[in-house]
């Protein structure tokens, strides 16, 4: 993706100029657009080319690409951070196993890994994808606190597949991870200490003796 047109290398007649805070200024000649950039410092971006007229707005460029090229790297971080996990079913599959197989994949999906959802048909199952669909579905459903379907169930040759992404990042999850596990470190010292404490006071009868 090319960097937008700034300042003088802007070269249409009047654009729809938004200013540094996101106000709406209105239609105005290039110029008039230019100078008011310069009196605040800052630079004259397109943001909108293709737009009639052309949108630009006043802000400061380098700031701007800086956070972008952040946001950018961030996003490839966590692109190749997150891993695609299986989980398989059998059409005919019974609850306590389908629990079972719930239960992993929350795990997966806190911690911020997608999920790969596979039913394995066998024989005439094939014949009814209806019923794999239903299930995947619910199992959808079921683990929607914590992902989302990232893509819809699908025939692969004699299986059927749905994506299921986390709805955190991996280093949400992790830092979530982090966060309960100093919660439970503290929790465990406090009843340490209460437990310390109730064992250095003398009771009644030891006071009597």
């Amino acid at each position: 993706m090319s960097d937008p047109r700034t300042n003088d290398r802007i070269r249409v007649p009047e654009v729809r100029l938004v200013g540094p805070g996101g106000e709406q200024i209105g239609v105005v000649k290039i110029e008039v657009a230019i100078r008011l950039a310069q009196e605040a410092d800052m630079d004259l971006v397109e943001v909108a080319p293709n737009s009639k007229p052309p949108v630009a707005k006043i802000m400061d460029y380098g700031k701007y690409k800086y956070e972008a090229a952040q946001k950018a790297k961030e996003a490839r971080r966590n692109q190749a951070n997150t891993v695609l996990k299986e989980v398989r079913f059998r059409l005919k599959i019974d609850k306590h196993d389908y629990e079972t197989k719930r239960k992993r994949a929350e795990g997966f999906l806190k911690a911020g890994d997608k999920v790969k959802a596979m039913i394995l048909f066998r024989g005439r199952e094939q014949s009814r994808p209806e019923q794999g669909v239903r299930l995947l579905q619910r199992f959808a459903e079921d683990v929607a606190e914590f992902g989302s379907v990232e893509s819809n169930p699908t025939i692969d040759g004699r299986n059927m597949v749905m994506v299921i992404g986390p709805l955190k990042n991996k280093s949400e999850a992790k830092a979530e991870a982090n966060a309960q596990r100093a919660a439970n470190r503290a929790r465990s010292q406090q009843q340490r200490a209460g437990v310390a404490t109730e064992a250095e006071t003398p009771s009644a009868t030891d006071e009597e003796k």
